[in-house]
């Protein structure tokens, strides 16, 4: 069986131009980086602005598990099969992190047959936005830093500098430090700590920007410190702005690249899933949604977390609206849900699947009742996976009115997902847009919109906040950031913000520990549980099986 990167080198790839004149961009509209990836203009946006938009296909899944399910395989697959049904289709995905490449996960370009490509680039160093994210947010750092060393302008309290560093690799060690020690030539010695790129709100901002006017305005807006007497200090304050625009000028820009079978997808943006909205560029979606009938966009993590927020947050702020959710599901994963260990998961077991199945209709009955978007389930098939075990899936999923689709895209690619293709444009040709519906409204106070997505989607009876919690939600709501949506921190693998209460828990109280705001991006953080924001590697990283040969070729990624 050929691995992942060994399908991907045998793939015979359209050079970046043809790629591009399927989608009727000119050259004069892309600049090419290497003959497979490129970067479009910053004209094409504005360019198209006035074009129709095709139908915004949203993948989404069960809460992940120790199985897997394979969500960015089904969308890729699925933007093949829909041009195998003669469709005019794209891919609309975010980039992969460093840090999950090299540490447990591996990358994010899909599997099998079904991957998106240049693999090996798309994975490392792509084209420099990662790099250019980093820049920028170590950049504000400096200027903070640089600013309490220069007579301190601001009056920032340098024990409240809320801006952390930032690298794209998993390090735990760096995730508290103390810096500038050596004495006052080396500026002030505080307490520090850095993020991994993904986590920074540089990316969170850039990814909900618009323009590089508007991208310049929310930098502006960044909190970074607050001062002696308690007042928010912000990266327009210290007038870093400019200065990390123009780091930010070029990743603006959605990549262009495309899948195995050459259907043209736009990498770009890769926000964390649990501490910002899980999903790529507003500029990328937007622009695809003008250039194709069809566009399969993915949002990270199970839908309580990937889905809710590109609802409430990105689709809230970019007026988008899906025609149809897709809802990712393998019998392996609800089984796993189920209570069945990890070694036992290829045998059949109807009992436990049908309580994992709990998952799968919880968020079913949230796409359908509370979004008022119509889903499909992908049921990512495994050759364990038994006729009877279907056949309870498809009942269940039909208790909610939803239909189920087999997929083998990942030993097929575009042809092992036709069925999947046709019962997601079928739901879509029936999608009512004055259906669609946010979890909450927007003049709802932020407390209680984190009630409402905890009670609503989650399925808690009840949310705790701490005082150092409620203060914050006051103190946010006096300084103007009331009408923001909020983005929920809190674990991927459970509804719950217990990762070991699988299935569909029900009667928790949801506890939220702290608040912070990213004005940048334009969303209230809200945590819950312990999320990292710098992960560590593990035991056995990713990293030592990945290698190059004397001739450069890159082995190990998966």
């Amino acid at each position: 069986m050929l691995s992942d990167i060994e399908i991907a080198k045998q793939a015979k790839m359209l050079k970046i131009g043809e790629v591009a004149a399927k989608l009727g961009i000119s050259e004069d509209e892309y600049e090419p980086y290497g003959h497979y990836k490129a970067k479009l203009s910053e004209s094409l946006y504005a360019k198209t602005k006035n074009d129709p938009d095709g139908k915004l296909i949203l993948v989404t899944a069960i809460n992940p598990t120790p199985a897997g399910e394979g969500k960015t395989t089904i969308s890729v697959g699925l933007a093949e099969s829909m041009n195998k049904i003669g469709k005019k289709a794209m891919l609309a995905l975010r980039e992969p992190s460093l840090g999950p490449v090299f540490g447990i996960k591996g990358g994010a370009a899909g599997g099998g047959y079904a991957q998106v490509i240049p693999m090996e680039d798309i994975n490392l160093h792509f084209t420099g936005d990662m790099h250019a994210i980093t820049a920028a947010n170590n950049l504000i750092a400096a200027m903070v830093d640089n600013s309490i060393q220069q007579g301190n302008p601001c009056r920032i309290d340098p024990r409240r500098v809320t801006w952390k560093r930032c690298m794209d690799m998993n390090d735990r060690q760096l995730r508290s430090v103390i810096d500038g020690l050596g004495g006052k030539p080396n500026g002030t010695p505080r307490e520090d700590g850095f993020d991994i790129t993904t986590a920074s709100e540089i990316m969170a901002t850039l990814c909900l920007a618009s323009s590089i006017a508007d991208l310049k305005a929310r930098i502006a807006r960044i909190v970074v410190a607050r001062t002696y007497d308690d007042q928010p200090v912000t990266a327009g304050d210290i007038h870093a702005q400019g200065a990390a625009a123009a780091l930010l000028k070029d990743a603006l820009r959605p990549n262009l690249v495309q899948t195995l079978i050459g259907t043209p997808a736009f990498v770009h943006g890769g926000p964390f899933a649990n501490i910002a909205h899980g999903c790529n560029t507003v500029i990328a979606t937007q622009t695809a949604l003008r250039l194709a009938d069809v566009v399969v966009t993915e949002a990270g993590f199970g839908a309580d977390l990937g889905a809710e927020k590109f609802i409430d947050i990105k689709c809230r702020m970019a007026n988008l609206v899906p025609s149809a959710v897709v809802l990712v599901a393998t019998v392996r994963a609800l089984k796993s849900h189920g209570g069945v260990a990890k070694a036992e998961l290829g045998e059949e077991n109807l009992e436990a699947l049908e309580r994992g199945l709990s998952n799968l209709r919880r968020h079913l009955r949230n796409i359908r009742e509370v979004w008022g978007l119509r889903p499909v389930v992908a049921l990512n098939r495994f050759t364990s996976d038994t006729d009877a075990e279907i056949e309870l899936v498809r009942r269940a999923a039909a208790e909610t009115g939803a239909k189920v689709a087999l997929c083998e895209v990942w030993a097929k690619g575009g042809e092992g997902g036709r069925e999947l293709a046709k019962l997601v444009m079928e739901e879509a040709s029936h999608a009512d847009p004055a259906a669609f519906t946010f979890t909450y409204p927007d003049d709802m106070p932020l407390a209680d919109k984190i009630r409402a997505v905890a009670t609503r989607i989650y399925g808690a009876k009840n949310v705790s906040f701490t005082p150092a919690a409620m203060k914050t939600l006051k103190q946010l709501t006096d300084e103007g950031c009331g009408r923001m949506p909020v983005c929920i921190a809190k674990t991927q693998y459970s509804f719950s913000d217990d990762p070991k209460k699988l299935g569909a828990p029900e009667g928790f109280t949801l506890t939220i520990r702290s608040v912070r705001v990213s004005a940048g991006a334009g969303f209230v953080v809200a945590l819950s549980g312990d999320i990292m924001t710098m992960p560590g590697l593990p035991k056995v990283p990713a990293a030592v099986n990945i290698d190059v040969t004397d001739d450069g070729k890159i082995t190990g990624l998966f």
